[in-house]
């Protein structure tokens, strides 16, 4: 069985709101309950249980931390006895429960940490419970490991923000925290997921800090794990990468319909609960739009149906009565699917008009021409692009991209660049630090065929005005479905195990192995049949996408988890590479 992440963390959640209990199928009576958090801890049950979920497994009432749990006009009835708290371990959250269990109706309070709470706060605890007499109300408290957030069941971030900033900041005094911060969430995962991989990884920088501290947590918690270490036999590989591994994929415009979602309209729109975005948001926005399309007319022939089932011969009673009866049953599923339709009839609307205002198809396209070429464009039609229709940010990032794609650069043309942003009036302070740093970035082209010059815009216009045939000819794959991004083909190379140039100097640690062993052999080396690939500073859903789709075709890997520190836009990363271009004291020049 292939490894979930998603329902992995639900079930733990669901068990955790059974007070850690063994879930029994024949219970019959509910246990209520007020489930209290904080904001982290909401990001996790965000995306796992709706209201309604929470309140089928006994939670009548969920609250903030910082929320007062009894009002003046709160009843004392109202509050169930229980209270599951589930937070971060931190001396705030700790100094809010000991304050609650002086002062609460509740009764009972099951303590939830998200990770392992450190001892001093544990005796901190203690210490000021039974100060204040409240010790007694102290029912259990228990470490979760589940300090991630799950957005896909097969997509995962740590909700750590600006990580690529504070790990290149030359200014950054506590990397070390940092480190210790992102092993600490990966282990999580692993913990969740019960498994304890093979790790291979870069050799320098944070990649290797990150699996080093990871390699020593997994040896010194091999009681957390079932599968006894090397003796499991199904084990998967883990990939860490830093960002700069491929550093042009956070910053690149995509037109598949997921990362055009995520990086125009914003992270709230890309549900993991929503069938039609997970079914088709790796597809590129026309397909999406003739897949609506389709979906519309299916549901406007079934509504027709049942129209016409319901209408009938008035004679025929038992005929109507048992049609209406179906007609009824159908009705949720019915207005569910009107619902998921009309959604992303006004999603793909609302892109459209940005497509068409930003051209958005254009530097998508000639961003492609250049990773795909090495930087092979034509300076006027480059020039060209930069002096048209786009936002401040997209010409930022096309530049950028332009940058990175170079294999020599050419002084004269990146400063007709930097002279057409400047036009544009466009803080070029992030470009001016990708140019500082271009001699360490690594493998940052890509192969595929040729794109399609068909525009997409003229195409969309016309969807509800012809029929698909007549407008999609040629049209369909703007850009090829395989990007073949380095770091998909890296993993594949990896989960072989096979000698390769590319990959032969990584470093592999096998936290399974015995302790008296050396950490950096192992006698697992593979091919893998399942891989877990973490990216260092921040990911996003052009390579999650890559990743899925090299997944479903190759021999060797069956399955991905992907995740990273946090699932950026590009628009959001280029910021945080202003930010460095500040520190280092890089100001664009005019």
């Amino acid at each position: 069985m292939a490894l979930n992440l998603r329902h992995k963390q639900s079930e733990c959640i669901i068990q955790m709101l059974n007070l850690n209990q063994p879930l029994n199928a024949n219970e019959t009576q509910t246990l209520y309950k007020m489930l209290i958090y904080d904001d982290f801890c909401k990001k996790i049950i965000d995306p796992l249980m709706s209201v309604k979920d929470l309140l089928k497994h006994g939670v009548t009432l969920n609250s903030p931390i910082d929320k007062k749990l009894l009002t003046n006009k709160t009843k004392r009835d109202d509050v169930p006895d229980v209270a599951v708290y589930f937070v971060q371990p931190t001396e705030s959250n700790i100094n809010k429960i000991v304050a609650d269990a002086s002062t609460s109706p509740c009764v009972h309070f099951h303590l939830n940490f998200s990770s392992s709470i450190p001892r001093t706060l544990l005796h901190r605890l203690a210490s000021q419970t039974l100060s204040s007499g409240s010790t007694g109300r102290i029912a259990k408290v228990h470490d979760q490991y589940l300090e991630f957030v799950s957005l896909e069941d097969n997509l995962f971030s740590l909700s750590q923000p600006f990580v690529y900033l504070q790990l290149n900041d030359p200014s950054e005094g506590e990397r070390e925290e940092v480190i210790e911060k992102v092993a600490n969430g990966l282990f999580c995962v692993l913990a969740t997921l019960g498994v304890v991989p093979v790790i291979k990884c870069p050799r320098g920088g944070p990649a290797e800090t990150v699996a080093v501290s990871l390699d020593k947590k997994l040896r010194d918690h091999t009681n957390l794990f079932n599968e006894g270490g090397s003796g499991f036999t199904q084990r998967p590989l883990l990939c860490v990468f830093d960002r700069n591994f491929e550093l042009s994929v956070g910053i690149q415009h995509d037109f598949r319909y997921k990362p055009l979602v995520h990086d125009v309209l914003g992270s709230k729109l890309v549900g993991s609960s929503d069938p039609f975005m997970s079914e088709n948001g790796s597809l590129e926005f026309p397909q999406v739009a003739e897949e609506i399309e389709t979906q519309l007319n299916m549901y406007k022939k079934d509504v027709e149906e049942i129209k016409m089932r319901t209408g009938g011969d008035e004679t025929d009673l038992i005929g109507n009565t048992k049609h209406l009866m179906n007609a009824v049953d159908s009705l949720p599923e019915m207005t569910a699917r009107k619902e998921v339709i009309e959604k992303h009839t006004n999603i793909a609307t609302m892109l459209l008009g940005e497509i068409k205002e930003r051209s958005l198809d254009v530097f998508t396209e000639e961003e492609h021409v250049m990773m795909k070429g090495g930087g092979s464009i034509d300076m006027s039609e480059l020039l060209a692009v930069l002096n048209e229709k786009g936002t401040k940010m997209d010409k930022l990032r096309f530049a950028i991209v332009y940058l990175l794609s170079l294999k020599t650069i050419n002084q004269d043309e990146v400063e007709a660049v930097e002279a057409a942003l400047h036009e544009a009036e466009v803080d070029t302070t992030a470009f001016q630090y990708v140019k500082k740093i271009k001699s360490f970035n690594l493998s940052l082209t890509g192969s595929a065929d040729s794109a399609s010059s068909s525009n997409i815009v003229d195409w969309a216009e016309k969807l509800y005005g012809q029929s698909i045939s007549a407008v999609t000819a040629g049209v369909k794959n703007l850009l090829p479905s395989d990007q073949q991004l380095a770091v998909a083909r890296t993993v594949e190379a990896l989960a072989k195990g096979q000698p390769n140039q590319e990959t032969d100097s990584y470093l592999m640690l096998d936290p399974g192995a015995s302790k008296t062993g050396s950490s950096g052999s192992s006698h697992v080396k593979g091919p893998f049949r399942e891989a877990i690939v973490f990216m260092v500073g921040g990911g996003n859903y052009i390579e999650y996408n890559s990743l899925q789709e090299r997944s479903q075709r190759q021999e060797v890997v069956k399955n991905v988890i992907y995740g990273a520190t946090e699932i950026l836009t590009g628009s959001e990363f280029v910021q945080q590479l202003a930010l460095l271009g500040q520190k280092m004291g890089l100001r664009e020049t005019r």
